[in-house]
């Protein structure tokens, strides 16, 4: 603590009376103090609580809690009487924590209206005096007196302190507005003086770079727009020298169009006769392609015929097969007959040589029937031979016939072959009759759009001598703007080119973004003892 400081707590002291004896009382009471507070801090934050001015200041019961806290323990320095200057230090940061956050005096001294409240009826229920004398009452006067006085020091560091604060915060904001005002001022002027001398056409001048805040890069912005519309304007003076030396290749090359036009005209009709004649071509071909069709699906038509009939004379050979087979089985039957025969007529001989005389007859029939037994089964013997012959031609034959339906069926799919082939032919043919009449249509809608061409050259040809002059006049307006020098000689030095070549690409300049000054400042910092809680 300086010594202004030590003087002021000294004057303050001795103003409003607490002087040693007073302070010796405010020792002797601490214990009654020290009772008290807790009550009176209670008290006072149920009141905090229920208002809800004040309430906004606490977040939550935990708050309250840490403020009660550092409440007391506050009240108990204040009780000790040591004012020096860790007390002043202390008190005075409850001043400006109390002025950032925007708590008025009036709570701040109501605040202490409850808790002084709390403390004298705590302190006069502890000292008053047993006997009704006029020294006891005081001495508790004294005593009160001194609490009070106590309570009013605190209250005077931290109303003078908010006060002080304040008055400072608003000073800053003053200068800060003055100094905003004088370089907007500047601004305006330096920005009057750019904009008079663009509006007089010299596009050479800029807005100074050096101006504060965000006129700098309003200047810069500015500096910025200027060159690129410099540059724009340099890049029209020479494509205007550019449009002059085009008009003059436009004048030529529509003489040249004009020559060209008249030769594909008569190049058209050349090709409508050719085509005419290849399309007539086509035709017959596309006629020849259709005959050659309607004979080849002939021609497949009678190919499936002869495919059923082959297809009918193998089924039929199949079944002669068959009936060959089932008549073979019958002659095995009859030539097994035979044999049974054969047998029972030698056994009936035997049978009938034991008898003798009475079986005579009966072995002529036995012999007999044995002699038959024995043609039928010669005769069964032969028939299976014609039979298997018989069946073995059957099959050559229907080797043959099925050899016969493949080669027809080869001479079917060459048929299809061939229509597919033709019907193609055919397809092809009228697709090019198709074609070339599209094609013959396009010569003709060229030979009028050669025509048109021709009555367009007339009318570009006029339309270039408006422009040149039109060329001329934006070349007088040009010629109001103060430019870089290197854009009108660059004009006048440039060669004629039939392509002039496109100018390089100036390269993006980030265009600075203006910044805005609010008229607050960051957030205050926490006081170093958190004297943030009421």
């Amino acid at each position: 603590m300086n010594t202004h400081e030590t003087d002021s707590l000294s004057e303050r002291l001795d103003f409003i009376g607490l002087d040693t004896a007073a302070r010796e009382r405010l020792r002797t009471l601490k214990p009654a103090i020290a009772d008290g507070i807790g009550p009176a801090l209670d008290a006072f934050y149920a009141k905090a609580r229920a208002n809800p001015h004040t309430r906004r200041f606490f977040s939550d019961e935990a708050h309250i809690a840490s403020a009660k806290s550092r409440q007391m323990k506050h009240w108990g320095i204040i009780a000790d009487a040591d004012y020096d200057a860790s007390y002043v230090a202390g008190v005075s940061t409850v001043g400006r924590v109390h002025a950032k956050l925007g708590l008025e005096p009036r709570w701040y001294i109501g605040g202490y209206a409850l808790i002084l409240e709390g403390l004298i009826g705590q302190v006069v229920e502890k000292r008053w005096p047993s006997r009704f004398g006029r020294k006891g009452s005081k001495t508790l006067a004294d005593e009160l007196s001194s609490v009070v006085k106590a309570a009013l020091l605190d209250m005077d560091y931290a109303v003078s302190v908010y006060l002080d604060t304040l008055e400072a915060d608003r000073k800053k904001a003053e200068a800060a507005k003055a100094e905003t005002d004088e370089a907007q001022r500047m601004a305006m002027e330096a920005f009057g003086a750019a904009f008079q001398k663009l509006r007089s056409g010299d596009l050479g001048a800029r807005a100074p770079s050096d101006l504060s805040g965000s006129f700098g890069a309003m200047a810069e912005t500015y500096n910025d727009a200027v060159a690129a519309l410099e540059e724009v304007l340099g890049q029209v003076v020479q494509s205007v020298g550019t449009i002059s030396d085009g008009l003059s290749e436009i004048s030529v090359a529509s003489n040249d169009l004009s020559q060209r036009t008249e030769q594909q005209a008569a190049s058209l009709e050349e090709t409508v006769a050719a085509l005419s004649e290849v399309t007539r071509g086509i035709n017959q071909t596309a006629g020849s392609a259709g005959e050659a069709q309607a004979t080849a699906a002939a021609a497949q038509k009678n190919a499936e015929k002869g495919g059923e009939i082959v297809g009918r004379a193998v089924e039929a050979m199949s079944q002669i097969e068959q009936s060959s087979d089932k008549i073979g089985q019958i002659i095995g039957v009859i030539d097994e007959i035979a044999f049974q025969t054969n047998l029972l007529a030698l056994n009936a001989g035997v049978e009938a040589a034991r008898a003798g005389e009475a079986g005579r007859g009966f072995a002529v029939v036995a012999q007999e029937v044995r002699g038959l037994a024995q043609r039928s089964a010669e005769a069964a013997k032969e028939i299976k031979t014609l039979i298997s012959a018989s069946a073995a031609q059957v099959g050559r034959g229907v080797e043959l016939v099925s050899a016969s339906g493949r080669s027809l069926e080869e001479i079917l799919a060459g048929v299809s072959e061939m229509n597919r082939v033709v019907s193609d032919i055919a397809r092809t043919a009228r697709e090019q009759s198709l074609s070339l009449k599209e094609v013959s249509t396009a010569a003709d809608q060229m030979d009028k759009v050669t025509q048109q061409n021709a009555a367009m050259v007339e009318e570009t040809t006029a339309a270039a001598q408006h422009l040149a002059s039109e060329t001329e006049t934006l070349s007088q307006l040009t010629l109001r703007f103060n430019l870089a020098t290197s854009a009108r000689s660059t004009r006048s030095a440039a060669p004629a080119a039939r392509r002039p070549a496109a100018p390089p690409a100036r390269p993006a300049r980030p265009v600075a973004q203006m910044r805005t000054t609010g008229a607050g400042g960051a957030a205050p910092k926490a006081a170093a003892d958190d004297w943030e809680e009421f």
